[in-house]
């Protein structure tokens, strides 16, 4: 390998720190004289906690579905600050622009969201008028479809932070957060039943099933962002590369990118290969009408066809929704 030298990008939660102790680990085991070192980078959706992911459009003059997690990790990359960027790729935009370049996708983690409460519960057994706390538009629509009776609030922040809020004064009743997370921070025990604070504090988990409560495209997964024409640096990250991962997210992110779909649209997507077959079940909620069941649909195809799959689940959804009602 030519290269001497990888300075990797990443925003500085402590989340975004453990995968990109995990990609730095990953390489330095592949190349035990490569120095690899570390950039932090604030990005524009950490330094505004303050705002929901609906307000960013106005009030910082981008929409989040551009990257309000990646912008300013895409700018170290065009300055030569950084050689390439760690990203949970469910935050990375489906449209990536052309001068960028998904390197390496690593093995991905749980997929599943997982629902959080102060004592024993379930979906089922919330409290009527429970309230229920997320940052995702997706979590929310289906909660809502699955429980109309449910209080959806809105909340940011750190996963401890976010965690927190069924504490305390005035505490929520639940929270839902992706599995991967707390299962890198080690804060979801080996049976997935408890959350395990630092301050020996301990909470209750629910793993839902990703066949009943689909997850976002990309969930789980750690992606690594190069410039398209880095090809030393994506030459040796590709030894990182998980083949059967690539393969899942890339029907997934294909599948938001036909329908303009972003990060925070209303869209699950739950991928799985079997019996030689890649499979993709996806559920579609409508942006503009909040009170319409979702469309659901699944398909299967050859695993080297992923594009291919996307491309005849989102023509059938674009069918669905164009026909007139009956």
């Amino acid at each position: 390998m030519s290269i001497e030298t990888i300075v990797l990008g990443t925003r500085g939660s402590e989340l975004a720190l453990k995968q990109t102790t995990m990609v730095t680990e990953a390489l330095r085991t592949a190349y035990p004289q490569l120095d690899v070192q570390r950039q932090i980078i604030q990005t524009m959706g950490d330094k505004r906690t303050d705002l929901r992911f609906d307000q960013f459009s106005t009030a910082e003059g981008v929409h989040v579905d551009k990257g309000i997690f990646i912008k300013e990790l895409e700018v170290a990359l065009e300055s030569g600050q950084v050689h390439a960027a760690v990203h949970s790729l469910k935050d990375v935009p489906s449209d990536l622009g052309k001068q960028f370049k998904l390197a390496a996708i690593l093995p991905r983690a749980a997929i599943e969201d997982v629902l959080i409460t102060a004592t024993p519960a379930t979906l089922e057994t919330l409290p009527q008028g429970a309230r229920v706390g997320t940052s995702s538009v997706r979590r929310a629509r289906q909660l809502q479809w699955m429980r109309p009776d449910l209080q959806i609030v809105q909340i940011r922040g750190n996963v401890p932070t976010r965690l927190r809020k069924v504490l305390g004064e005035d505490p929520l009743d639940a929270v839902l957060l992706a599995a991967a997370g707390l299962v890198r921070l080690g804060l979801l025990n080996s049976s997935l039943s408890r959350i395990h604070l630092g301050d020996e504090t301990t909470l209750h988990a629910m793993v839902l099933d990703p066949r009943v409560f689909l997850p976002a495209a990309g969930q789980g997964a750690i992606a690594i962002e190069t410039l398209a024409n880095a090809q030393e640096v994506q030459a040796a990250l590709q030894s990182l590369n998980h083949v059967e991962t690539e393969l899942r997210v890339t029907a997934e992110r294909e599948f938001l990118r036909l329908l303009g779909a972003g990060c925070q649209t209303p869209v699950g997507a739950h991928t799985w290969i079997a019996d030689d077959r890649l499979h993709m079940a996806v559920r579609v909620f409508s942006e503009s009408d909040l009170s319409a069941a979702p469309l659901e649909l699944a398909h299967k195809a050859l695993p080297g066809e992923a594009l291919e799959l996307a491309r005849y689940l989102a023509d059938e959804v674009k069918r669905a929704t164009s026909e007139p009602s009956a």
